[in-house]
């Protein structure tokens, strides 16, 4: 009778208990993440064979790198708002498939303009992933679990960043940078394939996805769905939304030096070899994704523009002393925490977007991203512009990039959301 009354219990608790397919969306999202990272970061690694075999000058690089940002922040805000209109499930599909075919296509480069071609495309096939993500999430997590997800997405994007210069290296040591693009491209597909026929954009139309589940997400699937007499392009124009976009273009300007000359750099002003420039290439990433992290667990206890405002204060503190330290271990791991430091900003700017976009969130997303791409075009294009002016001298670009830093920390001091974002 004991063994039947307690099985009774236990099942009804059982029945009580919420799913956790939540869990499994948050999955799917740090697993893009950091495949997006992975693929748009290797062009960084195989430069060097690029660079020789299709005979590119530093500006003609610069203009390779730059490619994927100015497509990428062109078509942002568009797949914004597709995503808002049409949903994440295709939306991010068509993304993942695009970006993957024109990700194999670099491979097939022959000269100079193909290869602009190519990355031209798969910034635009990328375009529109992260608003897309954060959507995804604020739609499938309570807003207390929103920020910590977001935190460990980004740090598993840096991360994933981070293992990218030895893997690339491995795969280009081993079958030549074309066949590696080849390689990387294959994953995306069998992503989107998983991800297509398990996802769903509302939670209550998911199988997987109980009563009790549902009741956790109430609250953050009106977030997405609510109706209002404001139009996205009204809060486009919205000055926290501006102030917002804009701390994120300074923040990429700096941050997009670690993904494309930040090896070069290391091989002719600090004189590493090609293993030595991908290991030290780990640090800003590794340590990146660690101030992320602390960043979502950190936003709890302590005021989130605070956070912000002395994560960029700091930063660009380090990258000037990077200037100044000749160790070429202490410089980089000096770039490691200023990394760190910038990177305690990820989480807070794209949950801000949730908090001020609400219905809109893939659009104020995808306009964040674009300002952020921007910079993507402007970093790699103007540094490729000032290392050929300037024979070489890559404290001018450092020096850039500290002034970038300190700007972003000002923005923080005005942004008016500043205890909700």
């Amino acid at each position: 009778m004991n063994i039947v009354y307690t099985f009774g219990r236990l099942k009804k608790r059982l029945r009580v208990t919420a799913t956790s397919a939540r869990y499994r969306v948050t999955a799917f999202a740090i697993s893009l993440a950091a495949l997006a990272y992975v693929q748009r970061v290797a062009i960084s690694q195989a430069a060097e064979g690029i660079q020789s075999d299709l005979n590119l000058g530093k500006v003609q690089l610069g203009l390779i790198f730059g490619a994927f940002g100015l497509s990428y922040a062109l078509f942002e805000v568009p797949n914004g708002i597709l995503g808002d209109r049409l949903g994440v499930r295709a939306t991010l599909t068509r993304i993942v498939i695009a970006w993957s075919a024109f990700t194999a296509l670099t491979g097939a480069a022959w000269n100079f303009s193909s290869l602009w071609l190519a990355r031209f495309l798969f910034g635009a096939g990328e375009a529109g992933c992260f608003p897309n993500l954060t959507r995804m999430l604020s739609a499938w997590l309570p807003s207390q679990e929103r920020v910590r997800a977001q935190a460990l997405m980004w740090a598993c994007t840096r991360w994933a960043g981070a293992v990218t210069p030895l893997l690339v290296v491995s795969l280009v040591h081993w079958h030549g940078w074309r066949l590696a693009f080849v390689l990387l491209a294959v994953l995306g597909i069998l992503w989107a394939a998983v991800f297509y026929t398990w996802f769903r954009d509302d939670p209550a139309e998911h199988p997987a996805v109980n009563a009790e589940e549902l009741a956790l997400l109430r609250d953050a699937r009106s977030v997405t769905t609510q109706e209002g007499e404001i139009h996205w392009y009204r809060s486009l124009l919205s000055v926290p939304v501006l102030i917002l976009v804009f701390q994120y273009f300074c923040f990429s300007f700096v941050w997009y030096f670690y993904v494309t000359w930040l090896p070069l750099y290391l091989r002719e002003a600090r004189h590493a070899t090609a293993i030595q420039a991908a290991g030290f290439a780990m640090l800003p990433l590794l340590f990146g994704g660690a101030g992320s992290l602390v960043a979502g667990y950190a936003a709890a206890r302590v005021s989130r523009h605070k956070i912000a405002f002395f994560g960029f204060l700091l930063s660009g503190l380090l990258l000037f002393a990077v200037t100044r330290i000749d160790s070429t271990p202490v410089a980089m791991v000096a770039m490691g925490l200023a990394s760190f430091c910038s990177d305690l900003t990820m989480p807070l700017s794209w949950n801000a977007c949730v908090e001020i976009g609400r219905r809109h969130t893939a659009t104020i997303s995808g306009a964040m991203n674009m300002f952020g791409n921007f910079a993507g075009f402007v970093a790699p294009v103007g540094g490729g512009l000032i290392l050929a002016r300037s024979t070489g001298n890559w404290n001018v670009l450092l020096y850039l990039m500290v002034g970038a830093s300190f700007v972003a920390a000002i923005c923080w001091m005005f942004l008016a959301q500043e205890e909700n974002v």
